[in-house]
């Protein structure tokens, strides 16, 4: 076996492991070109070959040298990113190409665990992740949910709550401004540049490989998810809602329609990813519906040198910029550019 490298955008032998492998959207394509659309990362992936030149394994991963310093992600912003291997000596083929680079390397893994057992990796950090199984019947499915789930699905009916599929970019745009203030009102975070979200709208929607469902009371958006599909499965990537409408459970009537539409186009499989282990709430909102709860695992390559002082001052100024940001005193669209300046330092 030998190692060769790879544009997985573009170069067919991706294209075959992923449909050899179990994948997720993150491994897709699609969503690299999304990235490096928005932040101009040169996504690249070794892959093991035999010797007649078939593709066997491979791992993503981009290159990143900024105000933090030097490191390799595989990949930056994505739930979770399984290496695709079969076999430890795979593995250790493709960990050992990128560590001779002599740069931390990061990276999440959630199905396959062959990378924990990996001594020269640490894990820093966990998260939950949740799923349903939606081969059951409709029927099924409703009786599996949680009660909490069932009596705010209804009461959002009662509501008389429309759910509409996003038909064009400005509804895309609405959705965005919901999760921006999201983010910044209730998480004290910026969000990601608008540029991304454009950028998942011609990659995914435009060729019905995802939807933005979005909530209506009286005609205005109280709520809304965008949702990305690949190969079998719904991906849950992104949820926003208006404050003000929480008590008319608009998000339990969001899921179940996201649901409804999964059966509906066939597919087998409803992604919830990442929750992080101390958001209680959004963790319990997500058992409320899923069937599956897994953990995530952070693995980072640690390298142990002295840290240049530009670095750590980046590290400490990052989140006193973000919190200058989010101040609610601080117009939204200053938060949006601070976004747009800032979010490709979180990789």
């Amino acid at each position: 076996m030998s190692i060769v490298t790879i544009d997985p955008r573009s170069d067919a032998r991706w294209e075959t492991l992923i449909r050899h492998y179990p994948s997720s959207v993150f491994h897709s394509p699609a969503w690299m070109q999304v990235l490096s659309d928005t932040y101009a990362f040169d996504i690249q992936a070794h892959v093991v070959v035999d010797a007649g030149g078939v593709p066997q394994a491979g791992l993503p991963f981009c290159r990143i040298s900024d105000l933090r310093g030097e490191r390799i992600v595989s990949l930056p912003f994505c739930d979770y990113l399984d290496p695709l291997v079969q076999t430890e000596e795979q593995w250790r083929l493709l960990l050992d190409r990128l560590l001779a680079e002599g740069v931390p390397v990061v990276l999440r893994c959630l199905h396959n665990l062959i990378p924990l057992a990996d001594n020269r990796l640490q894990e820093f950090k966990r998260a939950k992740w949740h799923g349903i199984d939606l081969r059951p019947d409709l029927e099924t499915l409703w009786m599996s949910l949680d009660g909490a789930a069932r009596r705010a699905i209804k009461k959002a009916e009662q509501h008389h709550l429309q759910v509409v599929v996003a038909e064009d970019e400005a509804m895309m745009r609405a959705f965005f401004e919901m999760h921006l203030r999201v983010r910044k009102y209730k998480y004290h975070l910026v969000a990601q540049p608008y540029r991304f979200f454009e950028s998942i709208w011609h990659h995914f929607m435009e060729r019905q490989q995802g939807m933005v469902l979005l909530a209506l009371q009286q005609g205005e958006v109280v709520a809304g998810i965008v949702f990305l599909r690949w190969r079998d499965t719904l991906f849950y990537k992104f949820n926003a809602s208006a404050i003000d409408n929480l008590s008319c459970r608009p998000n339990d009537l969001l899921v179940w329609a996201g649901i409804q539409h999964a059966k509906a186009q066939g597919l087998q499989r409803f992604d919830f990813g990442l929750s992080d282990w101390d958001q209680a709430g959004l963790l319990q909102y997500k058992r409320k519906f899923a069937s599956e709860e897994r953990t995530i695992h952070f693995l980072e390559y640690a390298v142990h040198k002295e840290v240049a002082p530009y670095v750590q001052q980046a590290r400490t100024l990052l989140p006193r910029l973000t919190d200058l940001f989010t101040d609610a005193a601080v117009p939204d669209r200053i938060t949006e550019q601070a976004g747009d300046a800032l979010y490709r330092f979180f990789a």
